[in-house]
C-alpha cells in the first residue's frame, strides 16, 4: 500500500519543512499526553473472530507478504484504515 497525502497534510508537510512552526510552551507535557494518545490508540486489547472465505483468505496472505507485513497485521491496518476513512482503493 502506498500512502498517501491529503491536500490538508501536504499543507502540513510544506509548512514544516518551510520552518512555519514553533515549539509548544509546555512541550514535555504535551510530548507525555501525545505519547499516551498514541499508547492507547494503538493498544490491541479486544480480540475478532471472522470465517472468511480460503480463496479471500488467501490473496490477504499473498498481499501481506508483498507488504511485508504478517497477514493479520495486514487485515487490522486494513480495518484500522476503513474506520478513518483513509483507505483507498488500488488502481490497477
Amino acid at each position: 500500500m502506498k500512502t498517501r497525502l491529503t491536500k490538508e497534510e501536504k499543507g502540513i508537510a510544506e509548512s514544516f519543512e518551510k520552518d512555519e512552526w514553533i515549539p509548544a510552551k509546555d512541550s514535555s507535557r504535551r510530548k507525555r499526553d501525545l505519547m499516551r494518545y498514541a499508547r492507547n490508540t494503538l493498544r490491541k486489547d479486544k480480540r475478532l473472530n471472522i470465517r472468511i472465505s480460503e480463496r479471500d483468505l488467501l490473496e490477504l496472505q499473498r498481499r501481506a507478504v508483498r507488504e511485508g507485513l504478517p497477514y493479520q497485521t495486514f487485515v487490522s491496518s486494513i480495518l484500522h484504515k476503513f474506520v478513518n476513512g483513509t483507505l483507498c482503493e488500488e488502481k490497477e
